[in-house]
């Protein structure tokens, strides 16, 4: 099983409706993968969204050899869901969306369980 970038331990889950500025997030995350995946924004499904604070200014995606501002960063973790792929959006210091791991693609996700089915 593919391993995810990590928020760090204070993430918090927000559940719908989200406030305007989450929402609008969203909705730059949505439109940038429909541009980068060529679908329709029907097809794009926000599997989940965490309030975070990021350790530094890497915000949860360091790329190798760049130095990042040691400071904690208030954002989000857009997880946007295409079929069985899920694509991690990131985003704080008042910087748009953007997709996290484009190096290594989308990361493979369980199909979902039904409720009370958890293994």
């Amino acid at each position: 099983m593919p391993v995810m970038p990590a928020p760090g331990p204070d993430a918090q889950p927000l559940t719908p409706p989200f406030d305007g500025f989450v929402q609008r997030q969203i909705d730059a995350a949505k439109q940038d993968l429909a541009q980068r995946l060529g679908v329709d924004l029907a097809a794009i499904e926000v599997a989940s969204v965490e309030a975070v604070t990021w350790p530094d200014g890497a915000l949860g995606c360091p790329r190798p050899g760049m130095v990042y501002i040691q400071v904690l960063i208030d954002g989000l973790r857009i997880l946007l869901r295409v079929g069985d792929q899920i694509y991690p959006y990131h985003s704080g210091n008042n910087q748009p969306p953007f997709l996290c791991d484009l190096q290594l693609g989308p990361q493979s996700i369980p199909p979902r369980q039904a409720p009370g089915n958890t293994p």
